[in-house]
């Protein structure tokens, strides 16, 4: 039988040997694996932008191991886990810090779980510092051979699981209160508003969108389908690939421009004339 697929996503970076050394114990332990890397981009140890990201990728990855490492408790009594999702039965590796549950949600919640911190796969003599290597990388790579929870940790109730609380977005007398979810690395700036709230606020295309910024500071977007629908250096709101509502600059950076980060609150709030800016 073929081995399951793999999927990798971590804070880890691509400076050091971190996610090298991951594939290479995986490889290891099944040297026919195929490893898909998300993402080693997660901003450090921001254990909610690893959930949105592994969250909103997942359904794009064939069933089968998942492991995700945003680990600051690394090394604490914190336990690490192996999940199985009610749909499809995706089986999901990680500290259990919240980083796994809005995936698992994803997929009907989670069926069945296991406490792997002791792991009889885990390395024999594990660091403190580094359990994406010593604990998560070889339990991905036995169950990706098609080991059972029940071997490779103790039995753990899905209540008992870490969860984060949401954040939602609120709405209210025209004004929507939104966080900054994601930046990517052109500077444009991912908001925790769906397309459900998108469509409540009255949204428009061509029309502005007032975004006011701390210290009362407010600028302009038009809300527009891309980047090119505003001239180059021009301020812009768009639905992004993920379906939430994004600000860009087009051909620059937003996040730079509005000095903005990751975590960053925002109110927004629509006008009722169509903007007179015009794409170059």
């Amino acid at each position: 039988m073929s081995p399951l697929p793999i999927t990798f996503l971590s804070d880890f970076g691509l400076e050091d040997e971190f996610v090298g050394v991951c594939h290479a114990v995986i490889s290891r332990i099944v040297p026919e694996a195929c490893v898909t890397d998300l993402s080693h981009g997660i901003r450090r140890h921001d254990i909610d932008h690893g959930a949105t990201v592994l969250a909103r990728t997942l359904p794009y990855a064939a069933p089968g191991v998942h492991l995700a490492v945003v680990d600051p408790g690394v090394g604490t009594g914190r336990r690490g886990v192996a999940v199985r999702t009610a749909e499809q039965g995706r089986l999901l590796v990680g500290p259990d810090n919240g980083l796994l549950i809005a995936a698992a949600q994803r997929f009907g919640g989670v069926a069945e779980a296991a406490d792997i911190s002791c792991s009889p796969f885990g390395a024999d003599r594990a660091s403190a510092s580094f359990h994406g290597r010593d604990l998560f990388a070889p339990v991905t790579g036995v169950l990706a051979q098609g080991a059972r929870l029940e071997e490779v940790g103790e039995r753990l109730e899905a209540h008992e699981l870490v969860g984060r609380e949401p954040t939602e977005p609120s709405a209210r007398n025209g004004t929507t209160a939104a966080r900054v979810e994601g930046i990517d690395r052109f500077g444009n700036l991912s908001l925790d508003v769906g397309r459900g709230l998108i469509t409540r606020t009255g949204l428009r295309l061509g029309y502005p969108l007032v975004i006011e910024l701390a210290g009362e500071r407010r600028v302009e977007a038009v809300f527009a389908n891309t980047f090119g629908g505003v001239a180059a250096g021009d301020l812009l709101a768009y639905i992004d690939s993920w379906g939430s509502l994004s600000i860009a600059v087009n051909r620059g950076d937003a996040a730079r421009a509005l000095g903005l980060a990751i975590g960053d609150q925002v109110r927004l709030s629509g006008a009722e004339a169509p903007s007179a800016r015009q794409p170059a």
